[in-house]
Formats: C-alpha cells, sequence, structure tokens
C-alpha cells in the first residue's frame, strides 16, 4: 500500500480529536471504514500509530514521528487545492461561485434569497451538514467559500488555523418542542422538572449536542430516558408525546407540536459565519444577519422571548425585523394570564 495525503489527513484527524467516531465525522465517511483504513496504514508503515483506549485514540511515539512529519504535507496539499480552486473559481470561462456550508437553519432560505438579489449571476451551491467541525474543516481547504455553524455552549469548536468568523449571535437560547396536548405546554415557559418523566430524544451527531443536553438535566438534578436519532425523526416522536427535544428558538409551533423557552435559559449556542477571507464574509454575513432575524419575527415563541429580554437577549440590528411591540391593554381587551399563549396556539403560526 502506498501512503497518500489523504492517508495523512486521516491521521491529523484521529490525532486531533481523539476519537475515530468523530475523525470520521470530520472527513465524511463511516467509522468502521476509517478504522479499516488506519489499519492499513500501519500495516504499511510497519507499526501501531495510535493506542486505541477507553477514552479514546492517543498517538504512539511511533505515530507523534509520522505526525510531525504529516502535519505540514498536509498543510500545503490544503494551500495549494485553495488557490487552485480560488482561480479556478475566478476563471473567465464560467460564472463566479459560491459554495456555503451550513448546519441546520431555518435563516437559510432567506439567506440564499438574497444573496441571488446581491450576486445575480453567481452559482450558489448549499451543503447542509450536522457537524460544524467537517464544515470548517472543508472552508479551510477550499471545498467551501463559507460556512454558517453554531456552537454549543461547553463544546468548543475547532476553528482552523488562518478561518476569518464573526459572531452573528453570540448567545441563543435554545428551546423545547414538546406535544401541543403536554401539560407543560399550558405555560409560557417550561421548567425541566416539568419533563423529569420524558424521554428526551437527541441527534448524537450533532457536534455537541449531547455533551450540553447532558450537562443541562445532570445540573437540573435529572437522569431522564434519551433516544438518539434524526431530528426529522425527532419532529414526528414529539409530535405524538413520544419524546420532547431541544430545538432552536426560530422554530415554529404546529397544531400538533408546541415550542417553548425553558425557564433560566439553561442552554446557549453561539453562531458564526467564518470563511478564509474577509473579503469573503463581506455581504455574505449582512444577508444572513438579515435572514435570521427575519425567521426570528416569524417565531411567535422567539417574539416574546425577545420582548422579554430587551437589553440583555440578543439584538436585532438596525433595520432587522424586530418582534412587534406588546398591545396595549383596553378595557375591552383586558389583560389575563391566558393571552401570552394566544401567539403559540394560532394555526397561522404554524
Amino acid at each position: 500500500m502506498e501512503i497518500e495525503v489523504r492517508h495523512l489527513r486521516a491521521l491529523c484527524a484521529i490525532a486531533d480529536t481523539g476519537s475515530l467516531h468523530k475523525a470520521a465525522r470530520q472527513l465524511g465517511m463511516s467509522q468502521p471504514s476509517l478504522t479499516t483504513q488506519l489499519r492499513r496504514i500501519e500495516h504499511a508503515i510497519g507499526g501501531r500509530l495510535f493506542a486505541r483506549e477507553r477514552t479514546g485514540c492517543r498517538p504512539t511515539p511511533l505515530g507523534r514521528t509520522v505526525l510531525a512529519r504529516a502535519r505540514p504535507l498536509v498543510v500545503e496539499m490544503r494551500a495549494l487545492v485553495t488557490e487552485a480552486r480560488a482561480a479556478a473559481a475566478h476563471a473567465p470561462d464560467g460564472p463566479p461561485r459560491l459554495r456555503i456550508g451550513s448546519t441546520a437553519s431555518r435563516a437559510i432560505p432567506g439567506w440564499l434569497r438574497r444573496l441571488r438579489v446581491r450576486r445575480p449571476g453567481t452559482e450558489t451551491s448549499l451543503q447542509m451538514d450536522v457537524s460544524a467541525n467537517a464544515l470548517l474543516t472543508m472552508v479551510a481547504e477550499g471545498q467551501l467559500d463559507v460556512a454558517f455553524v453554531h456552537e454549543v455552549e461547553g463544546s468548543p469548536l475547532r476553528f482552523p488555523e488562518g478561518l476569518r468568523r464573526r459572531v452573528l449571535v453570540d448567545r441563543e437560547p435554545q428551546f423545547v418542542s414538546l406535544a401541543a396536548d403536554h401539560p407543560a405546554a399550558r405555560s409560557p415557559v417550561v421548567r425541566l422538572a416539568d419533563l423529569a418523566d420524558d424521554r428526551w430524544m437527541v441527534d448524537p451527531t450533532v457536534d455537541g449536542e449531547w455533551d450540553g443536553l447532558h450537562r443541562v438535566l445532570t445540573a437540573a438534578g435529572l437522569n431522564p430516558r434519551v433516544l438518539h436519532g434524526d431530528y426529522l425523526t425527532a419532529a414526528t416522536l414529539v409530535a405524538t408525546g413520544e419524546a420532547v427535544t431541544v430545538c432552536q428558538p426560530t422554530s415554529v409551533a404546529r397544531p400538533d407540536m408546541a415550542v417553548r423557552p425553558l425557564h433560566g435559559d439553561p442552554l446557549g449556542v453561539r453562531l458564526y459565519v467564518a470563511a478564509r477571507t474577509d473579503a469573503e464574509l463581506e455581504g455574505v454575513y449582512d444577508d444572513l444577519e438579515a435572514a435570521y432575524w427575519e425567521a426570528a419575527a416569524e417565531s411567535p415563541a422567539y417574539q416574546d422571548w425577545l420582548l422579554g429580554h430587551r437589553g440583555t437577549g440578543p439584538a436585532p440590528p438596525p433595520g432587522a425585523q424586530r418582534p412587534p411591540a406588546p398591545p396595549a391593554p383596553t378595557e375591552a381587551a383586558p389583560s389575563s394570564p391566558a393571552s401570552p399563549l394566544s401567539p403559540y396556539l394560532s394555526p397561522s403560526g404554524v
């Protein structure tokens, strides 16, 4: 077997993440495939490069020697590919291209719509991935131009050296979605204790997601049953009352599913936009910012939360869509404990 650059990249990923599972996610391959590839590399070199321990993978002395030579080669190859792709993107024989990567967000449709207006004639592509770290690596390697990612509190992302980044929202509170007929849905704000008997669903492949939720539940003294799966499946299980799950505050309720803030906002994420140069962020960031607040204005739950956190929560930039001010109480429409629920129960919010 001949050692190639892709093999060296795999070794660096294993060393950086300390885990075959996480490295496989970053490289866009399955863990069994990466494990097989590592065995072949070690066989070709003639020795073990990583010690497999209960807590992960640790480079052996031989592994450290190989990594010391491999890293500069990987960096040089990454630079070569980046420069070649940049030259191809600006070649006169084709239209300009913009390659976007993103974790899930309701801001994406509005973002793409604005980019089409700002950059007529530009071929814009979109790649979705649950792994923010994988997307950042693709930007660094020239496979993407821009990435919109979220960083779960307590689980910092690994930003490759040289990437430029801007914070879109410093701390976005994470809400909970639950069945519309769940007893806790009667309140505009849900306490974790009210969900102690529920099963929680989480996607463990989302970077930092399970660690963040586990930390929050443990701090609340809860040890609930947990289902692992993707969030498309989660929506169905939540609507039927089989589970509850963390969701983004821009999520919109449905007749069979409610979206509520968590009391005390125990879990938050930071939203980033990353690119290789500041020039690549120009305009792209502004359009995303406008699209994000457009999506926020469409979520009654987030509107109410923002109104209650003026001065302390994230704030829309000047000119962005803002939550409407609450109507002044009148004799004909007196303020009552039930009135905060009306935006959530309205079918128009779906």
